[in-house]
C-alpha cells in the first residue's frame, strides 16, 4: 500500500535493492488482486500487449490497494495523452516501449512529469490525486515518486543508448529481448549468441550510467541469474502465462494416465 504518496518500489531500487514483478496481462481486477495478495512487489499492468483500457487499469489498481504491491504499467506507446491518463489512474511506475533516440526518451520523461520538469497536465480530480481529497500532496510529490523506464528493444536504440542514458529523470532501462532479437534479424530468439552479447553490452552501459536495469525472465532460475548480474527488477511471473504453466504441469500426469480428448 502506498502511504503519503511515497513510492517504496522506487526507494528500494534507488537504494540498490531487488524487486519481484509480475505481468498483469489478463485485463482483470481479480487476477491483479490475487497477484498482489500473493506477495509480489510490483504488478506491471500491460497496456501494450494486454487487452485492458483505462477503466480496467483503474480497477486493477484498486484491486491492489490493500496490499504492499506497487502498481506499474507499460504504456501502449510513447504518447503524451496515453501516459497522462495512465498516471492519472494512479500507477507509480511507467514503462514506455519502443524508445529509440534521446529525443524520444526526453519526450517520454516529459510526459510523465509535471511542469517545469515536464508537460504532464495538472489536475487534482483524477484517482491518482485522490479525487481532490489530497490532491496538493500528490501533485507536490508525483515527479519524484513516479519511476520511469524506457525500453531498449531495437538496434537503433542500442546505437543511441549512450545519449538516451544522459536524459535527466530517466530512472532506468527495460530491455525487451524478443523485439530486440527480432530487430537484430534473429526472429524471437533472445538466446542467440549475438543477441546475448548485445544485451550484455546494454547491461554494462546502463549500470555504468547509474540507471536501474529491468527486463523479463523465463522463470526463477533465469531471473536469479539476471539479479546477480545487476538487474533491479525482473518480470518473471504473469497472471496469464504462469497460470498456463501451472495447469500444464498439473494436467500432465492426468493425460499420461488417462489420455485426453
Amino acid at each position: 500500500m502506498l502511504v503519503d504518496n511515497v513510492n517504496p518500489a522506487k526507494e528500494k531500487l534507488r537504494a540498490g535493492g531487488k524487486l519481484s514483478a509480475c505481468w498483469l496481462q489478463a485485463g482483470s481486477g481479480v487476477t491483479a488482486e490475487i497477484v498482489a495478495e500473493a506477495g509480489v512487489d510490483v504488478g506491471v499492468i500491460d497496456l501494450e500487449h494486454g487487452p485492458g483500457d483505462i477503466m480496467i487499469l483503474a480497477s486493477q489498481i484498486q484491486a491492489m490497494k490493500n496490499c504492499p504491491a506497487v502498481p506499474f504499467a507499460r504504456a501502449p506507446w510513447n504518447d503524451m495523452v496515453a501516459i497522462k491518463r495512465i498516471l492519472d489512474a494512479g500507477v507509480y511506475g511507467l514503462i514506455v516501449p519502443y524508445v529509440n533516440t534521446r529525443e524520444e526518451a526526453v519526450r517520454a520523461v516529459a510526459a510523465a512529469q509535471y511542469p517545469p520538469a515536464g508537460v504532464r497536465g495538472i489536475a487534482g480530480s483524477p484517482r491518482a490525486a485522490h479525487y481532490a481529497n489530497q490532491s496538493i500532496e500528490y501533485l507536490k510529490r508525483a515527479n519524484d515518486a513516479i519511476f520511469i523506464f524506457t525500453q531498449v528493444e531495437t538496434v537503433e536504440a542500442i546505437r543511441n543508448l549512450d545519449a538516451i542514458l544522459t536524459v535527466e529523470r530517466l530512472d532506468g532501462i527495460f530491455i525487451g529481448p524478443m523485439d530486440l532479437s527480432t530487430s537484430m534479424g534473429r526472429f524471437a530468439s533472445p538466446g542467440d549468441p549475438d543477441v546475448k552479447d548485445a544485451i550484455l553490452g546494454i547491461e554494462k552501459k546502463v549500470l555504468q550510467a547509474g540507471k536501474i536495469l529491468a527486463t523479463v525472465g523465463s522463470g526463477w532460475e533465469d531471473a536469479k541469474e539476471k539479479y546477480d548480474r545487476g538487474y533491479g527488477l525482473v518480470i518473471y511471473l504473469s497472471d496469464t502465462m504462469t497460470l498456463g504453466q501451472a495447469i500444464r504441469e498439473r494436467i500432465a500426469p492426468f493425460k499420461k494416465t488417462f489420455g485426453g480428448l
